[in-house]
């Protein structure tokens, strides 16, 4: 008899990637083995329902979504990224409730999204089965990283830094979680060592994932460096351009010619971005590519060289998408994109260096891939094998099938689970 699973997730948009396609993505792989119930916010319905009209796919029928949302008049007040948390703490919290007083009959109950280590989930008031994740844990950037944008981002920053600690240390709901969850998903091995885990409470496995779009390489002697997000401090872009212009400047003027730095995407930090590079000297060398469709966006990846990405999140949804287009990853060894790259790359930068050590090492790692064809080939043969291997959804698919099966004693006692997925 096919199982019913119960999942919330605030962002759910196929026509999005980061977290929007992600909590999509899991939905209908959850749906190929099971009966999906899923509750996201208002706001999402139009591109659900306008995806599913241009897309048919059979998983579709067994999916039920259900759109829940404080009254606009009690909203007013969710602006900008922190009480946007705010409020997404306290629509977890409410949608709990409804859950609970209107009995959904389930027999597991998944809280997907968002993907971060310190706002608690309530659904573990249903009795039911439980499960919590992925959750992420994005570590402390240094102070050094955030000089570029200024005191204010980094008093902000900080602030947030504290908040985090006082929700890890202090909320008794965030304790409920922990304990009342049956299995905890971890997008990474930091998350865990944050909520202070036990090996049997958690198993590894990322919420980045991507399809395998064929998409046509375009070859040419151009060297395209190509990165892509949201234009904030979390993801280093200052790096990027000072990174790329150490590089750029460090060649012949005919070499010059032939190499681009492509940034795709938008975000209050674009001002700066845009500055810096003309004070790099290096303006006629970048393209701003607005945020674009999907579609789009794998066409850019399939004409480039590389994928610069000095980000410190313990995520990357575009790190797996690169991989798919076989483009070698250039990155931090940190606990997000340094973890998904291949273990044999030569391409990851030690976080310990300082600022202008760690642009030069960046720079080396693009001059390393522009003179030396033989590493490019292999360093690109082994990113199209790692997402081969471990970013498909299928596998994410799997697991959640694996979790859901054990919680329901199908072989296994609940919350003890007879498999282990080390993804990363």
């Amino acid at each position: 008899m096919m199982k019913t699973i119960l999942m919330t997730a605030y962002a759910i948009n196929p026509n999005k990637g980061s977290e929007d396609g992600m909590g999509w993505n899991f939905v209908i792989h959850a749906a190929a083995n099971s009966r999906v119930v899923a509750y996201t916010r208002k706001n999402n319905r139009s591109g659900i329902e306008s995806f599913q009209a241009a897309n048919p796919d059979h998983r579709y029928s067994n999916i039920t979504f259900r759109y829940f949302d404080w009254p606009k008049w009690l909203i007013f007040w969710k602006k900008g990224p922190l009480l946007s948390l705010i409020y997404y703490y306290f629509w977890q919290f409410s949608l709990a409730i409804k859950i609970n007083w209107s009995e959904v009959k389930c027999d597991v109950v998944h809280n997907l999204n968002f993907h971060n280590d310190w706002t608690p989930s309530f659904l573990w008031i249903t009795g039911k089965p439980f499960v919590w994740g992925p959750v992420g844990h994005h570590p402390k950037i240094d102070r050094k990283h955030l000089k570029f944008y200024g005191v204010k981002v980094l008093i902000s920053d900080r602030l947030i830094w504290i908040m985090k600690n006082i929700f890890w240390n202090l909320d008794p709901f965030l304790w409920m979680t922990k304990k009342s969850a049956s299995q905890i998903l971890c997008m990474n091995e930091d998350a865990a060592q944050a909520l202070r885990l036990r090996k049997e409470q958690y198993t590894i496995c990322p919420s980045v994932a991507t399809d395998d779009i064929i998409v046509e390489r375009n070859e040419t002697e151009n060297f395209t460096v190509i990165s892509a997000g949201r234009f904030v401090p979390l993801k280093g872009f200052d790096i990027t351009l000072r990174a790329f212009a150490a590089f750029y400047h460090s060649l012949s003027m005919e070499q010059k010619e032939k190499v681009r730095l492509n940034l795709v995407g938008s975000g209050p930090s674009l001002n700066e971005l845009k500055q810096l590079s003309i004070r790099l000297k290096i303006e006629e060398a970048v393209v701003w590519t607005d945020w674009i469709e999907r579609n789009e966006l794998q066409k850019l990846f399939a004409s480039s060289s590389a994928f610069l990405f000095p980000s410190y999140e313990g995520a990357g949804m575009v790190v797996a998408e690169a991989m798919m287009h076989a483009l070698p990853v250039i990155c931090w060894d940190n606990s997000g994109p340094g973890e998904f790259v291949p273990h044999e790359t030569q391409l990851t930068v030690s976080l310990k260096l300082g600022v202008d050590e760690a642009v030069k090492s960046f720079a080396a790692k693009l001059e390393l891939l522009f003179n030396d064809k033989g590493v490019l080939q292999g360093e690109s043969a082994m990113a199209r094998a790692r997402f081969v291997n471990a970013f498909s959804w299928e596998s994410r698919g799997q697991i959640l099938d694996k979790t859901y099966r054990a919680l329901l004693n199908d072989g296994t006692e609940q919350g003890q689970l007879s498999f282990k997925v080390e993804v990363i």
